[in-house]
């Protein structure tokens, strides 16, 4: 027997040996699927009960995880029934935003170890109540900013904290693509589709294709816009490769110039982050470019006196200041499987074996942060934010965007 073949046969028995851990899911579209999937794969796991509120989700998911694990979970519309389910072991949440905090309140208040997709909430101060549910629960908490598992940003983290950039003047941080909206006429919802419930408290709205599953991102009510859906990776890995904690200030420009009438959050965003270390700057365009350097659309730059860095998931690059100096590029091989690390870290801390890398605390700055960019954007001016008060300074009508309004009989959780 090789080496290899008996390492893998040692780690297979280790799991074996293990308890297999038994898992909820709370939302079972494309991301909630992903997740499972990353859990089925870091081993141990059963997937006892699943909730969304499609039938048609469900009825997918059943089958996925009966043929995975050899028998199909109890399929339901309720989360509750989900947190309800004797013997658990933990709940990944996967749901739009707009319906993280509820479950995941619910979820601490019966203790249960959760994986929480990324943004951690919707608005500000719910996720401070998520924050606090879960300092008072004291449970395990992983929130999905998988570039936490990235080695070029680790990397690159280490290299500039070790002075190899010199002092940083500035981080300039960005994702561009093309936008492909779908049909936003009103319509029917599908007739597997319970939309009062998929809606929440979120405000009451018509059924879209574009509202519908996977193309909440950049609808305002439910995924917020890029910047937080996607963006807020690249602003939370810049968080953790410069030692960041929250902005003094932040401003926004933009607008909806390609797609007006076709999505409700710009296509088109600058915004301005003021950190004591150095100022961050957040660009996106969702159309009309061919992108001169594709390589670095989706990343962030790090200017230093000495260098100036750039990082995306996979590569790391230095580029020196000396006129005609080489550049050094990094390729991480074999790529990282950053879900897959992410969703092991976390069964590893339930199983009492390790910790997380992305706490409930951390989660809730990076989220913080980016939503307090849409709300200067809305605003139109810059924003102050005292982050020991978690309050926007010297601006009632900004601070009112902190906490929305639930829909009835939905209650917001921020007391």
């Amino acid at each position: 027997m090789n080496r290899r073949v008996f390492l893998a046969t040692a780690g297979s028995a280790l799991m074996a040996q293990k308890r297999r851990l038994k898992l909820g899911l709370i939302g079972a579209g494309w991301y909630g699927i992903v997740d499972s999937a990353a859990a089925y794969k870091a081993g141990g796991v059963e997937f006892a009960i699943v909730a969304d509120a499609d039938t048609k989700m469900l009825d997918d998911a059943g089958m996925l995880m009966g043929n995975e694990q050899g028998s199909r979970p109890k399929l339901t519309k309720s989360y509750q029934e989900v947190l309800d389910t004797p013997g658990l072991d933990g709940v990944i949440i996967a749901t739009p935003p707009h319906w993280h905090a509820l479950p995941f309140i619910a979820a601490c208040g019966k203790r249960l170890p959760i994986y929480m997709e990324k943004p951690l909430a919707y608005d500000v101060r719910e996720g401070q109540a998520m924050v606090k549910a879960a300092a008072a629960a004291g449970n395990v908490v992983q929130v999905g900013f998988q570039r936490r598992q990235s080695a070029a940003f680790k990397q690159a983290r280490d290299f500039i904290g070790s002075g190899g950039a010199g002092t940083i003047v500035q981080a300039d941080v960005q994702i561009h693509y093309t936008a492909i909206p779908l049909d936003n006429t009103p319509q029917a919802p599908p007739p597997t589709l319970d939309w009062e419930l998929w809606l929440g408290p979120a405000p009451k709205m018509p059924y879209s294709p574009n509202v519908g599953h996977k193309s909440w991102r950049l609808e305002r009510n439910i995924g917020n816009g890029h910047l937080v859906d996607w963006g807020i990776h690249p602003m939370d890995a810049t968080r953790q490769v410069l030692g960041l904690d929250q902005p003094k200030s932040v401003q926004a420009a933009g607008g909806i110039y390609h797609y007006k009438g076709r999505i409700t959050t710009p296509d088109t965003l600058t915004a301005h982050f003021e950190f004591d270390r150095c100022p961050v700057v957040w660009r996106h365009r969702l159309w009309g470019a061919v992108e001169y350097t594709p390589e670095t659309q989706n990343g962030a730059f790090y200017y230093g006196d000495k260098a100036t860095v750039f990082a995306t998931d996979q590569r790391w690059v230095i580029i020196p200041k000396e006129r005609g100096a080489e550049r050094k590029v990094y390729d991480i091989q074999p790529a990282t499987d950053m879900g897959l690390l992410h969703i092991q870290e976390w069964l590893a801390a339930v199983r009492g074996e390790g910790k997380v890398s992305c706490t409930v605390e951390d989660a809730w700055k990076s989220t913080a942060m980016v939503q307090l960019a849409m709300i200067a954007y809305d605003a139109g001016r810059s924003i102050g934010w005292d982050a020991t008060s978690a309050k926007i300074v010297n601006d009632g009508a900004a601070g009112k965007a902190l906490k929305r309004p639930y829909r009835a009989p939905y209650k917001h959780p921020f007391a």
